[in-house]
């Protein structure tokens, strides 16, 4: 980011999240819906400094908006957000209001109850007042409310030297509308309506003269909306949730059922899928899951096509959606600006004023190696989980477009292994999944030399070759299968002499430019594991290694080791732990039958959603070793949600479950199954296996062993189960 000339911030990474200690203290409340999200206190008011607020498409649309009874502040009884994520409620009452040093009001008499939700661009709230006391009441409510009308890097910490126009406000009896004009020509307006008029109403507040006697209540409701957000005129607060509601029961109907034995998993599992559902967006193209709230609530290639891989076995319609949308986004031409070439998948793409005119580079950016890869290894194994040849034929050109890419830019001196180095200045340093600027280095902690090879992206592009083959193999195109098969099997040969580290018992982060290894032990080789690229011998020695305790915290695999010199527990990258870098290695320890680190992952993940708020497993957190009777650290500026964090659980679940999908065949295959001592049992019911079959199955702990039964079958079905 640039410098900030009035406090003298400056970080060399322009992209770093700007911590203070008021943003990283307290516990915020989480509302989305489509391109708009909002981010409040436990009372439900948006005031301070930090990440409060209403946006919409990059852009806050209100910076503040707080309540208070005669200048003071409501007490906070209690607040929740409803399990299905629709609905924000806060219990208030009055404090002790005082005149002229005598008690006019006593707290606790006034029961004040705020209930928000949003929808369709709108944010929707109701504030209802109840007098509990024996005497009327006549109190004060005021709502002052602002729009700074910042982009979301504005709010991330970088300073701009310019900024568009603030427009002069307009009141009316019942309605004010506040707008800006961007340095990009752009009117982005918020518009505020208050049902009943208020009292007093001008460009900043709203005043309301409560009058209200013994046990009699008065409401007041008010609708916020975006302007290029909302969708046609507001409805009222009644009709508009339960149009809300019936949206998310729509969505929630997409997946599998899944119970087990333990109620805090149960919690666990409701809250992700929750979490799942409010982070996915309706686009044009289908359903995609959103990175995160409040920093990342955009697509973005690599988090989307991971979170569709960690459901895919409960809703394929989610990777439908993701692969669509990135077939239409695929970059067609060459341009440094975007690290865009021919074929590559999106990285990310951004609304904002600052994204519009180019001062930060991701309206549509194409810097990440992985996501390519990623979307034919999502493609085959979509192909497979349904046996949708017609879809496949539709993004088949898509998919070879990805293939032509990897053959060509992504390889960038010719030796077989995929490799980035940015082609922009303004782009990222890092092009894979741990893209802080210092996540690639040496032994010695000496950052790698472009062009880098990451370990886990040839890992990705071995499985994409071979998903694809299979693909082409349905589609007919025999010549293509031949070379694919060939490709993936000599980039397996390829890997294994160049990235195994034989003192280490694993293999290097990655290969600079110079081809030198970085002897780094990290939790990128367990990606290696999940694509099936490491040889069987050393799969079993790499686990053994994450497993150890420089590398397993107990409450999970850290991302790199304790050991290793830029190791600091506290970091985003180099020695933190991420819910869903732990997932895929749950995933990938499976593969190898490594059924009791698979198992250990699944008990540390779950411990630690049970101390966080909401059993949310939030983006990252620290790596600390888990001490007794205390819970994990958190991270102070990670995203909560996160939807690949969110979505964790279930590809952990499904690990541990031994459980894959071959719609092609018309099977269910249970392999190793490994439940962990947490876990008696696990019902999943709904699964479904291509267009016209399904299968209940009931999971059983018997010691070490697990018991499988179908419950019910519906069209032509087997379950295969091997101990």
């Amino acid at each position: 980011m640039a410098p900030d000339t009035r406090d003298g911030i400056w970080v060399g990474d322009q992209y770093y999240i700007l911590a203070t200690a008021a943003r990283a203290s307290g516990r915020s409340a989480v509302l989305k819906s489509g391109d708009t999200f909002a981010v409040f206190d436990r009372t439900g008011d948006i005031a301070g400094p930090g990440e409060y607020g209403l946006y919409h498409d990059g852009t806050r649309h209100l910076s503040l908006l707080t309540l208070a009874i005669e200048h003071d502040v409501p007490l906070l009884l209690s607040s929740r957000t409803s399990v299905s994520n629709e609905l924000f409620g806060a219990d208030l009452t009055n404090p002790d209001l005082v005149d002229r040093g005598v008690v006019r009001l006593q707290r606790d008499l006034v029961h004040i109850f705020r209930s928000r939700f949003l929808d369709q661009g709108h944010a929707y709230e109701r504030i209802r007042f109840v007098n509990y006391g024996q005497q009327p009441v006549r109190l004060d409510a005021t709502l002052h409310f602002a729009a700074d009308f910042v982009d979301i890097f504005e709010v991330r910490g970088t300073r701009r030297e310019r900024r568009g126009t603030t427009l002069p406000a307009r009141a009316g009896r019942a309605t004010v509308e506040l707008s800006y004009r961007g340095l990009d020509a752009a009117t982005r307006r918020t518009d505020l309506r208050f049902d009943p008029p208020p009292d007093e109403l001008t460009a900043s507040s709203a005043r309301y003269v409560v009058s209200l006697t013994p046990h009699q209540s008065a409401t007041i409701e008010i609708v916020v909306s975006c302007l290029g957000a909302a969708e046609g005129e507001a409805a009222g607060f009644d009709a508009a949730f339960a149009a809300r509601a019936e949206r998310s029961r729509r969505l929630a109907g997409e997946y599998a059922q899944v119970s087990t034995s333990n109620e805090q998993f149960n919690g666990w599992l409701e809250r992700s899928l929750a979490d799942v559902r409010l982070m996915t967006t309706d686009t044009p193209y289908g359903p995609y899951p959103y990175a995160g709230v409040p920093w990342f609530s955009t697509p973005f290639g690599r988090d989307g096509i991971i979170t569709a891989l960690e459901t895919l076995w409960l809703n394929p319609t989610l990777a439908a959606g993701v692969l669509r949308y990135l077939a239409a986004t695929q970059a067609a031409t060459s341009d440094p600006a975007r690290d865009a070439e021919p074929g590559k998948i999106l990285h990310e793409t951004r609304g904002g004023e600052m994204a519009a005119i180019g001062e930060v580079p991701f309206g549509r950016y194409y810097g990440s190696v992985d996501s390519t890869p990623l979307f034919v290894m999502l493609a085959a194994e979509y192909y497979r989980r349904t046996a949708d040849l017609a879809f496949l034929s539709e993004i088949w050109p898509n998919v070879e477009r990805a293939l032509d890419w990897m053959r060509n830019h992504g390889d960038v001196d010719g030796d077989g292994f995929l490799e980035y180095q940015r082609r922009t200045p303004s782009g990222l340093v890092q092009q894979g999944w741990k893209d802080s600027q210092d996540s690639v280095f040496h032994a010695d902690g000496t950052l790698a030399e472009p062009p880098i090879a990451l370990c886990e992206v040839q890992g990705y592009a071995y499985a994409a070759f071979r998903g694809a083959a299979t693909i082409a193999r349905a589609l007919g195109h025999s010549a293509a299968v031949s070379e694919l098969t060939s490709r993936a099997a000599s980039l397996r040969e390829a890997f294994e002499r160049a990235f195994w580290l034989d003192e280490l018992d694993t293999y290097a982060l990655a290969l600079d430019g110079a081809k030198q290894p970085c002897c780094v032990r990290s939790s990128n080789p367990a990606h290696c594991l999940f694509a099936g690229i490491a040889a069987p011998d050393r799969a079993r020695r790499v686990a053994a290694s994450l497993m150890a305790s420089e590398m397993f915290s107990g409450w999970g695999v850290r991302t790199i080791g304790t050991a290793e010199a830029r190791y600091n527990p506290m970091s985003y990258h180099n020695g933190s732990l991420w819910p869903h870098d732990n997932a895929l290695a749950a995933a990938g320890l499976a593969r190898y039958g490594a059924g009791d680190a698979v198992a250990a992952i699944a008990e540390g993940l779950f411990e630690a959603s049970l101390h966080v708020d909401l059993q949310r497993l939030p983006e990252l957190l620290c790596g600390f070793r888990r001490r007794v009777g205390e819970g994990p650290t958190l991270y102070p500026v990670a995203c909560a949600p996160q939807a690949w964090s969110a979505a964790a659980v279930f590809l952990v679940l499904q690990s541990c479950l031994g459980l894959t999908i071959d719609a092609v065949e018309g099977r269910v295959y249970v392999s190793h199954a490994r439940l962990p001592e947490l876990l008696d049992q696990v019902t999943v019911r709904g699964l479904t296996v291509g267009r016209d079959a399904a299968v209940d199955l009931l999971f059983n702990r018997h010691g070490r062993g697990v018991g499988v039964t179908v419950l019910d079958r519906a069209g032509q079905v087997a379950v295969i189960v091997t101990a």
